[in-house]
């Protein structure tokens, strides 16, 4: 059921649009995930996360998830409520609604290349 969910949702990224988020938002969402994500999904190959990812995507998506431009709010949301194989899941005590919504529009902001 987890990973029909999480795949629904996937696919919805896919066709999703980003808006952009105001300023503020993202410099939340970016301290949300330098405290609860990168211990686990920052660059470099000592970060779990990100080898995970690469190894699941074989290479073929980035690792890190702040490179990634497939990711949509509703799927970023999803999973760290509910948490995939070895990610936890966090409660709302840990990363508020305020903070998820946050870190969804950091995560989902179309990248400058």
């Amino acid at each position: 059921m987890k990973a029909a969910l999480i795949s629904g949702l996937a696919l919805l990224g896919a066709v999703a649009t980003a808006s952009a988020a105001d300023a503020p938002t993202l410099a939340h969402g970016a301290q949300v995930f330098e405290k609860w994500c990168l211990p686990c999904h920052g660059h470099g190959e000592q970060f779990p996360g990100t080898v995970a990812l690469a190894t699941k995507y074989q290479n073929k998506l980035p690792g890190a998830l702040q490179d990634r431009t497939d990711l949509a709010p509703d799927l970023v949301k999803a999973v760290v409520r509910t948490g995939v194989s070895v990610m936890p899941f966090f409660r709302k005590t840990e990363v508020s609604d305020a903070d998820l919504d946050a870190l969804a529009a950091y995560l989902t902001e179309p990248k400058k290349r």
